[in-house]
């Protein structure tokens, strides 16, 4: 499976495929309007519809999401302790996140009162948040074993070199996907921040756009299919 279209329709047809395409949509717009609106306000209107559209729609998307961590929780925790730990704070922030999410859909999209938006979206910004600290730690630290299995691998005499050259490149890789990962959770956690304490780095609109765009490229190299 070479062709680029094959892979493009694998890609578009995962949850997490047309979240991040749907997600550069959303971000790409914000950016248009911050640059437009003093210039060409008509087209910044547009680009501010497209912004919530894309929003709202990413939001329909994940409907469910939630049980997601709960899964990962009930069948793989970690191997260890320490990463079972870990996990729990990651996943229930998740957890968290994603069904509070559900309620400031609905709230936004006038199904439920309007004025519960902003506290519905205060909770989910928070189990977010959360939930990106631990995946993070989490992260590193596989990063950190993937590099002194690196070491040994290299000092090691017992292993052919084909060996350890698969090896090595299969920890390389891993190394990149986890590099992605930290990436996309860091900028998703600007932009949590965003919502739980107002600020103006964190707030203000370019900051908001590249987070947001560094999350959804991230998250598209993760998932592309190989």
């Amino acid at each position: 499976m070479n062709d680029k279209v094959d892979k493009l329709v694998i890609f578009l047809a995962k949850r997490d495929g047309i979240d991040k395409l749907v997600k550069t949509f959303q971000y790409v717009s914000k950016l248009l309007v911050w640059h437009l609106k003093q210039t060409n306000p008509k087209i910044a209107h547009r680009a501010k519809q497209c912004e919530v559209a894309s929003g709202l729609s990413r939001k329909a998307f994940r409907t469910g999401r939630f049980l997601t961590g709960f899964n990962a929780l009930r069948r793989n925790p970690g191997p260890t302790p320490t990463y079972r730990f870990l996990s729990v704070f990651a996943n229930a922030g998740e957890m968290i996140y994603f069904f509070f999410d559900h309620f400031l859909w609905l709230s936004r999209t006038g199904v439920l009162d309007a004025n519960l938006a902003w506290r519905m979206s205060f909770i989910s910004a928070f189990g977010e948040s959360l939930g990106y600290v631990f995946f993070c730690v989490i992260e590193f630290m596989m990063i950190k074993e993937g590099i002194e299995e690196e070491r040994r691998i290299k000092n090691s005499l017992l292993s052919e070199s084909k060996e350890k050259g698969d090896e090595i490149k299969k920890i390389k890789v891993d190394r990149v996907m986890r590099l992605m990962a930290v990436a996309a959770n860091l900028a998703d956690l600007i932009i949590g921040l965003a919502d739980i304490e107002p600020n103006p780095f964190c707030n203000h609109a370019v900051t908001l756009g590249i987070s947001g765009l560094v999350s959804a490229w991230a998250g598209w190299y993760r998932n592309w299919p190989t």
